[in-house]
């Protein structure tokens, strides 16, 4: 891991080349995209059926054969050992009712004039949510994307996710049911999101689309956004620890670990003001990386992103966080409540040395889709509010001094637009 010092003069520019990602715009990648969506748009099923038999080995008649209804939903739920059903309903109940918090109510008020204003809150009416399938299986996707458009009032929840040589992960089908996906359409990649953003013969268009992807599904989102809404386009997990030296260091490693294992290029990074436990720190990274299944990857992304930077105290600590904005933060220190007024800038933030990552990703409640690749200095975790949108009202009263037709008259001249002006003028009496 790279090592830095905030107190050398030139920390904060080689802070910024470590943190530096950017997604790489492969032609290629974009060219592939392309001819894929243009191609479901125009041909519909026959595109999806092409393209599933291409890239996931699989052939059907139609994509009613590739269609999962709530029954069979129902059955791969019933299907799981018991401890798992009770693990996924667990979870679901907790995000659930953390979500609940944050549904946002419909509001009117009457000014002074009489006129009455206010936003009227709808929910989207039909969303898709992706899931990666294949090799690695992944049902906390399914539970963090489905369970707040199910609070926001979303009726229609489409799910797609691959399923190469037609391998269903019951686990993944099982938590679509729990969380009241409406329907699962077994296919994956470009062709998936295209179908969800124009629509074919057997798949509705969606509104928005939300979930994780490898790099062609994220260009897929970039390239039919607009068509449809989209939740963000995320880039390799991170994770900040703020460590005083309190927390036992085999915490601080897994936790680390805990995203270094993802892939090559997930971000694991250490502050401390600490230097003794920073040193042990190092040590314990290396006993522990050889026990661990995925160490090839740990060990890449590890030399290849990861930070240890030396805090000169925790105040400075925090500001350095700020900076980074990281998707996962956790303060592993004896006060961390003390800490937390301090940070402005991350997706999700862990108080104290038993608030693992790990928690949060699974089963605390709040949500694991978070804005990567510093964009937590204006971004926010996919949430109710993501899947529910906004209309003003405006009810003007007819009895009124008319203050409001007469500024409207004065602004649309002053702009040149007449027709404006003439509009508001001609409800003036006179």
């Amino acid at each position: 891991m790279k090592y830095l010092n905030s107190a050398d003069s030139n920390f904060i520019k080689t802070l910024s080349q470590a943190l530096f990602f950017e997604q790489s715009q492969d032609n290629s990648i974009e060219s592939v995209v392309a001819e894929i969506c243009n191609d479901v748009k125009i041909m519909g099923d026959l595109a999806v059926l092409k393209y599933t038999k291409r890239f996931d080995h699989l052939e059907v008649a139609s994509v009613n054969d590739l269609t999962l209804e709530s029954e069979e939903l129902k059955q791969a739920f019933e299907s799981l050992p018991e401890k798992v059903q009770k693990a996924l309903v667990l979870a679901r109940d907790r995000i659930q009712n953390f979500h609940e918090h944050q549904v946002q109510k419909s509001w009117q008020y009457k000014d002074e004039f009489g006129h009455i204003l206010g936003q009227k809150i709808t929910p989207i009416d039909r969303v898709g949510i992706y899931v990666p399938g294949g090799k690695a299986a992944y049902p906390s996707s399914v539970l963090m994307n489905a369970i707040p458009a199910k609070v926001a009032g979303v009726k229609d929840i489409l799910m797609v996710v691959p399923t190469p040589f037609g391998e269903k992960n019951l686990v993944v089908l099982g938590a679509a049911y729990i969380a009241g996906v409406t329907k699962v359409i077994t296919i994956g990649g470009v062709q998936a999101i295209a179908a969800l953003a124009y629509g074919t013969e057997s798949i509705p268009a969606v509104n928005k689309i939300t979930g994780p992807g490898n790099a062609y599904v994220a260009t897929a989102k970039k390239y039919v956004f607009g068509q449809v809404g989209i939740d963000m386009i995320a880039g390799p997990s991170e994770i900040l620890v703020i460590a005083d030296g309190s927390t036992d260091p085999n915490w601080v490693v897994m936790d680390l670990f805990s995203q270094a294992e993802h892939d090559e290029m997930a971000q694991s990074i250490l502050i401390s003001d600490n230097e003794d436990y920073i040193q042990t720190i190092q040590k314990t990274i290396d006993k522990l990386i050889a026990l661990q299944p995925r160490k090839d990857i740990i060990q890449q992304s590890l030399n290849n992103r990861g930070i240890i930077i030396k805090a000169k105290d925790l105040t400075d600590a925090c500001e350095i966080a700020n900076y980074i904005a990281p998707e996962h933060l956790e303060l592993s220190v004896e006060n961390p409540d003390l800490l937390l007024e301090k940070i402005h800038n991350a997706g999700a933030i862990f108080l104290g040395a038993h608030s693992s990552e790990s928690i949060g990703d699974y089963c605390a409640g709040p949500n694991h889709v978070l804005p990567t690749a510093r964009t937590a200095r204006f971004a926010s975790p996919l949430g109710v509010y993501d899947f529910q949108k906004k209309s003003n009202i405006i009810k003007i009263n007819p009895n009124s001094d008319y203050q409001l037709e007469k500024t409207a008259n004065i602004l649309a001249t002053e702009e040149g637009l007449i027709a404006h002006a003439l509009a508001a003028e001609i409800r003036i009496p006179k």
